[in-house]
């Protein structure tokens, strides 16, 4: 089986965009704004050990705007609004009767949603070092469906406190840089709390209007939660989730402003999360000064 992973909604600030920020504050009056659609469909999910197992096929698709805006050239206010996400579940066929067990189910709401703030401690043509402060908003759905087991968010308030680093640099005239954090997610409602980091690099060719980006993502579960590690297993929203990942992302610009992305997101390892990959499509808009 491919052992891959879909990289989870609420890591909004550690794994997506962060081409447009990252160790980066935006000056004032500057803007990132992104409308995107993210999709998962998995029929198999990651055990606590680390195994695959399979489950009854089953998606969730978020509709989203993503937007870092300069306050002034230390503070970079942060959103992450899913306005619109659906959960599915097929239907379960018996493989000896070919006859529905269970009937399939699905749900619309609006979806979990992030909200933070990031301050430049350090900026210069060398290094970008900043920490930010975000929090999670439990505005999903978290119980939907016919039997309550589809969700569109886990039901919890969270707090990441986050730092990153960033360095810009060239290849052979071509201009690159690099980016790498730490962060803590303090969890409420019985899950356990997290360890969060991650890696970045970009590239700019054609003049800056084609970037390529790579990135490692992680998120260590400190266990210290009182709900069961086997809750909502096949989900992107279980307790004691762990994965190490990566994932490509092109984005294209227009011209000055607008653009277009795609993502592909996969994984080395994980636990008690789903074992599919995951994409994303978006358009933006980059308001810089000059």
């Amino acid at each position: 089986m491919k052992k891959s992973l879909g990289i989870v909604l609420i890591l909004f600030i550690g794994s997506t965009n962060s081409f447009a920020g990252g160790g980066w504050t935006a000056k004032k009056g500057e803007g990132y704004f992104k409308l995107s659609q993210w999709w998962i469909i998995s029929d198999q999910h990651f055990t606590d050990a680390g195994l695959i197992d399979p489950n009854v096929t089953s998606g969730i698709f978020n509709t989203s705007i993503y937007a870092e805006f300069g306050i002034n050239d230390r503070f970079t206010a942060i959103g992450y609004i899913p306005f619109f996400s659906r959960a599915t579940m097929n239907n379960q066929i018996s493989a000896t009767s070919n006859k529905i067990i269970s009937e399939g189910d699905a749900i619309n709401s609006f979806g979990d949603t992030d909200i933070g703030i990031k301050y430049g401690i350090l900026k210069n043509k060398k290094i970008a070092l900043a920490a930010s402060l975000s929090f999670g908003l439990p505005l999903g759905n978290s119980s939907g469906g016919k039997n309550g087991n589809l969700q569109t968010g886990d039901g919890e308030f969270n707090q990441i406190l986050k730092i990153d680093a960033g360095i810009p640099f060239g290849i052979a005239k071509i201009p690159a840089y690099a980016n790498i954090y730490s962060g803590f997610n303090n969890r409420s409602n019985g899950f356990s709390d997290e360890y969060r980091y991650g890696a970045e690099f970009g590239m700019g060719l054609k003049n800056k209007k084609l970037w390529l980006i790579g990135r490692i993502t992680g998120v260590e579960s400190l266990r210290n939660g009182s709900l069961g590690t086997d809750i909502n297993s096949t989900s992107v929203f279980a307790n004691n989730s762990e994965f190490t990942s990566y994932s490509l992302e092109a984005a294209y610009y227009i011209n000055q402003k607008i653009g277009v992305s795609a993502s592909f997101a996969s994984a080395f390892r994980g636990e008690i999360i789903f074992a599919s990959p995951s994409y994303s499509i978006g358009v933006f808009m980059d308001l810089k000064k000059g």
